[in-house]
């Protein structure tokens, strides 16, 4: 038995003897089970080097965009006293992508030398022949950078919303897919994994006779949604600081109320595939049995990422996956990212996800109760649904 299934069972162990042969109520038979839940996973170190890991992925990621990704150049350049640049030459932003860091000197011979000393890439002096009163000069090359930074750009504006970037698009919707699904089949396992343990060591019978077969769902599914949703923030954490420190400013505002709605799509989302998980592996007690009860809901799991990975610019089939339960947890945070969505869309959408999860987990609770202490085989779902509590 690895060392998390001997905490946990140990665990397990105190939730049945916990106040002696009385019974525990409801809701902190609940409590009690999450907290188990909870402590079991932060204790061991596979999911803390997990955790560091992801993080450390998800800085980096974002990072290394903004490095080469990136498409504006910082030029350092030297202005002579005298040089007087147009009130619209494009100077802190220039029209290719070029970003100039003035430097204002006093004479000729001072930029000449900062030039020659590596301090500036370019000088701009005043020049009364030249059509625009100014010459840019480079130390061996055609400051031609320079030169197009300092191009005159007439203002430009839309009727509507600009469009997203699509690579952006696709990286933020690739993001939020694969940050739902990690941590869903993550913690799903976990579920399925600790319900078989608990039936083949026979710990569920000691369980059931001092809390209720719903205590000990709803405490898993609590738990272990409170572990999720508390990873989602860390990660948007680390990706808003990240972006931050990067000076992608522009992209977090436009990131960070899609990021709040996905982590309050997350919560829901969360505990309906994990009462799903829950009650798939109350059917079972064996564990190579595992793969059959997951396979359903991991697919459900994984549905939402391939959805916008390859339907992101199919504005109908976005639309309809936004209201589905199951995927709206992503598709409905990335058509806010991309501009699609009215502002109730996410109300009415989140209320949806909320119904689904009030129905699945009284579904799940029947199947639970229905099956948790068959041993042998693999239980029928109808056989389960038709069982005494």
């Amino acid at each position: 038995m690895s060392t998390v299934h001997q905490d946990y069972t140990a665990g397990q162990h105190d939730i049945a003897q916990q106040d002696g042969p009385a019974p525990l109520s409801t809701g902190r038979a609940t409590l009690l089970v999450a907290e188990r839940e909870i402590t079991t996973q932060v204790r061991s170190k596979s999911f803390i080097v997990s955790l560091i890991i992801t993080v450390l992925v998800i800085v980096g990621g974002i990072v290394l965009m903004n490095v080469f990704g990136g498409n504006d150049d910082v030029e350092d350049v030297a202005v002579v006293e005298g040089a007087e640049l147009s009130e619209g030459a494009t100077v802190e932003s220039g029209p290719l992508g070029t970003s100039l860091e003035p430097q204002q000197v006093s004479s000729m011979d001072e930029a000449e030398q900062m030039l020659r000393d590596g301090e500036v890439t370019a000088v701009i002096a005043p020049d009364e022949s030249n059509p625009v009163g100014l010459t840019v000069i480079g130390l061996d090359s055609m400051p031609t950078g320079v030169a197009q930074a300092l191009a005159v750009a007439p203002t430009m504006e839309t009727l509507e919303d600009p469009d997203t970037d699509s690579g952006i698009g696709f990286l933020v919707a690739a993001g939020f897919g694969m940050v739902f699904m990690v941590l869903a089949m993550g913690s799903g396992a976990m579920i399925v994994q600790n319900t078989v343990q608990e039936k083949q060591s026979r710990i569920v019978e000691i369980l059931l006779s001092s809390i209720s077969s719903r205590a000990l769902l709803a405490g898993k599914v609590l738990g272990n949604t409170a572990l999720a949703v508390g990873q989602a923030v860390l990660y948007a954490t680390a990706a808003s600081i990240a972006l931050m420190i990067t000076g992608q400013q522009t992209l977090l505002d436009t990131l960070t109320l899609p990021m709040l709605w996905f982590v309050l799509f997350f919560l829901p989302g969360f505990m309906l595939v994990a009462a799903m998980f829950a009650a798939g592996a109350s059917l079972v007690s064996r564990q190579e049995d595992i793969g059959s009860v997951m396979s359903p809901t991991m697919m459900l799991v994984m549905a939402p990422y391939f959805i916008v990975i390859f339907f992101l610019e199919n504005e109908t089939v976005m639309t309809i996956c936004s209201y589905v339960p199951f995927s709206a947890p992503v598709a409905m945070p990335v058509r806010m990212f991309l501009g699609e969505a009215q502002w109730f869309e996410p109300v009415l959408a989140l209320l949806l996800v909320l119904a689904a999860v009030v129905a699945m987990m009284a579904l799940a609770a029947k199947i639970y109760s229905g099956s948790l202490l068959h041993m042998g085989q693999r239980m029928k779902l109808r056989a389960a649904l038709s069982s005494r509590d």
